[in-house]
């Protein structure tokens, strides 16, 4: 489990920076950006906050230990990203964006869960 974990693990804290530095990155696929593209003081936050929640988890995934540490990590982020499948696909405005960002966040979950499977 460790090596694909530790590498999904940092990609997740890397992204995870980036929307907090950048909303627009997540509020733009999610349909959430006004018709100027500007992202509205609410959804910067909220998008703060998932971005803190996934840098926690992200940072969590690439650092604890081996065993039981490193299953828990793993699991908050398979359980996030199914939250968010779940969240997202049925609450976003946007039609389109809710299927994109479902399979987006549902297939994210797929693969970490199955990292869990490989050496």
């Amino acid at each position: 489990m460790p090596a694909l974990t530790r590498v999904l693990g940092a990609a997740t804290a890397a992204y995870s920076v980036t929307i907090i530095a950048a909303p627009k990155v997540l509020a733009k696929p999610c349909g959430l950006t006004s018709a100027t593209g500007e992202v509205a003081g609410d959804v910067r936050t909220l998008i703060g906050g998932i971005g803190a929640r996934d840098a926690a988890i992200g940072l969590a995934m690439m650092f604890a230990p081996a065993g039981r540490a490193l299953q828990l990590a793993l699991a908050a982020r398979v359980a996030s990203d199914t939250a968010d499948a779940l969240v997202f696909g049925t609450g976003l405005p946007d039609r389109s964006a809710r299927k994109k960002v479902a399979v987006f966040a549902a297939g994210w979950a797929a693969l970490c869960a199955a990292s869990a499977l490989l050496p």
